[in-house]
């Protein structure tokens, strides 16, 4: 078995179409950033994408929910495809088969106090947790807002890497 688990921000609107046989796919790109610390002291930080792949019922959640910019817990199978792009150099894609997703925060939400440091509550409330208060990162009913991002610093749309 293998599995992924990504926190970044959806670089683009999510966009959702049906197979022939009806089912649901919705597609999105996550950007997810790393910084760290050369050998030299240099500060750097690096952004990798994923194509997010959504099927089913959290397909129809992710397009109704999710916006560019919306940070996310995404949890997958990867996929690795290396392909010749229209310049004619090679490109790789990192693909990824969602299986669960947590919203984390919103762009200008702060952490309130009974969330876990993701967003959600002491339990980890994934798809499964869709109808339960609290699944999300804090609830989409209650009136209880959506949680915060990373600890208790606000979201600043500047920080995205897009």
């Amino acid at each position: 078995m293998h599995k992924i688990v990504i926190i970044g921000n959806l670089g683009r609107d999510p966009e959702m179409r049906y197979t022939p046989s009806g089912q649901g796919v919705t597609s999105f790109s996550v950007a997810s950033n790393r910084r760290y610390r050369t050998a030299d002291g240099e500060q750097r930080e690096e952004t990798m994408w994923f194509n997010i792949n959504a099927w089913g019922r959290q397909a129809e959640i992710c397009n109704q929910y999710l916006t560019r910019g919306s940070q996310v817990y995404v949890e997958g199978t990867l996929t690795t495809r290396i392909f010749t792009g229209n310049d004619g150099q090679p490109r790789v894609s990192n693909d990824v088969r969602m299986t669960e997703m947590q919203m984390l925060g919103s762009r200008g939400g702060g952490m309130d106090e009974d969330r876990a440091p993701y967003g959600g509550d002491a339990g980890r409330g994934g798809m499964e947790d869709y109808n339960n208060p609290g699944g999300y990162g804090g609830g989409m009913g209650g009136g209880r807002g959506m949680g915060g991002g990373y600890g208790n610093q606000p979201d600043d749309i500047d920080d995205l890497p897009f």
